[in-house]
């Protein structure tokens, strides 16, 4: 077993001037962007007080330090870097550490301060993986995230080729709470949403993870206009380089849903970037074949990936799992006044919008942590 969490091979690649490194290194040795730093003693938000001046809030306890972790070995590589398998030499728990070479492109430092804080900002829902803590060192940003020792969806599906109805509907349900979180609560848009970012455990929990390329919304309009993601998942308004909001994952998570339910994905390999455009902007979308498939399912499918953003279902109409939840729910009872229902009629009228493919398999009271671990190759098996 290797000591330490840093690959030795990452290290920073100097600009020519030293002028640009201050653009994004103190003199200290700590990455910042804008009110974001990050040295090897974690990371702190700047904060402005009433009087003017400056003070350092943290905003996760420090009780992680990369001098605590063994590396075990590496479980996954990425364009952006490389995530290993970690263990705590004092506890004995799992992490996985996310290991990214900072890059001196300012479009890239900005991605990644953004993933930082999407990442830090997202620790309390159960379907959203948790980022314990982030550390700059030596040229490389280290992210300690929670270990999902049953992988991804798409390293679940090489081993079990298809899911089958009742198992997908209570996945289904676990992503759309992440979605819920994340959309109505946390105003975030992930914008890459894929069977590689939903990631399972032993224990039967499904989260979404990797917010690389996610978006936080500022404007009232709720929209975006940047074009991020992988192309393959990405919905018409996207694909066609348009505005585009919350609703955009809905179209991403049904060609997930789609694909985990036949094998393979809902589209025809495409030789080129415009094969893909064409076929995802001007042919009819994909739909789940009605003679393998219920009416529930083919329905949810069709409420997912209905072309004109206005169509699709935003997450909480898809889910809302009845009105006592929704009374002790922060997304409905918010105290920024967006998504607050005080008319316990129209909360009836919302909670009675849940899509019966959702609930159509409740009495057979699946259990998920046994079907991961019985149908897949968890990555705790080393």
């Amino acid at each position: 077993m290797r000591r330490g969490g840093l690959n030795p091979d990452l290290r920073l690649s100097l600009p020519s001037h030293e002028a640009s490194i201050s653009q994004f290194l103190t003199q200290s040795g700590t990455f910042k962007d804008g009110d974001l730093l990050v040295n090897k003693d974690g990371l702190r938000i700047l904060s402005h007080s009433e009087e003017g001046g400056q003070s350092l809030i943290k905003v996760i306890g420090n009780q992680l330090s990369l001098d605590d972790v063994d590396t075990v070995k590496v479980i996954g590589k990425g364009n952006s870097g490389i995530v290993q398998l970690v263990r705590h030499k004092w506890t004995g728990q799992f992490f996985a550490l996310k290991v990214i070479e900072l890059n001196i492109q300012d479009s890239v430092r900005k991605q990644i301060a953004q993933e930082l804080r999407i990442s830090l900002s997202t620790t309390q829902c159960p379907c959203v993986v948790v980022c314990y803590q982030c550390f700059y060192y030596n040229g490389v940003i280290s992210i300690v995230l929670e270990y999902m020792d049953g992988g991804s969806l798409a390293d679940f599906l090489n081993s079990v080729k298809t899911i089958p109805e009742p198992y997908l509907a209570a996945i289904c349900k676990q992503v759309l709470r992440g979605l819920i979180y994340l959309h109505h609560e946390k105003l975030i848009i992930h914008r890459d949403l894929k069977p590689s970012n939903i990631l399972i455990n032993h224990r039967g929990e499904v989260k979404i993870s990797d917010f690389g390329v996610s978006a936080i919304i500022a404007s009232s309009s709720g929209q975006r206009d940047t074009f991020v993601g992988t192309y393959n998942y990405m919905s018409p308004e996207r694909i066609a380089s348009q505005t585009h909001g919350y609703i955009s994952d809905i179209w991403s998570f049904g060609l997930v849903m789609l694909e985990c339910a036949t094998g393979q994905f809902p589209y025809p390999r495409c030789d080129s970037f415009y094969e893909l455009l064409d076929m995802i902007v001007e042919q009819p979308p994909p739909c789940a074949p009605p003679e393998q498939f219920s009416e529930e399912f083919c329905s949810f499918i069709s409420e997912c990936l209905q072309k004109k953003p206005k169509d699709r279902k935003a997450a909480r109409l898809l889910l809302v799992s009845g009105v006592s939840d929704l009374l002790n729910s922060r997304i409905f009872l918010c105290g920024r006044g967006r998504g607050r229902y005080s008319s316990s009629s129209h909360m009836v009228h919302l909670w009675s919008q849940e899509h019966p493919f959702l609930s159509m398999y409740d009495d057979l009271q699946v259990d998920l942590a046994s079907y991961f671990t019985i149908s897949g190759l968890p990555l705790s098996q080393f």
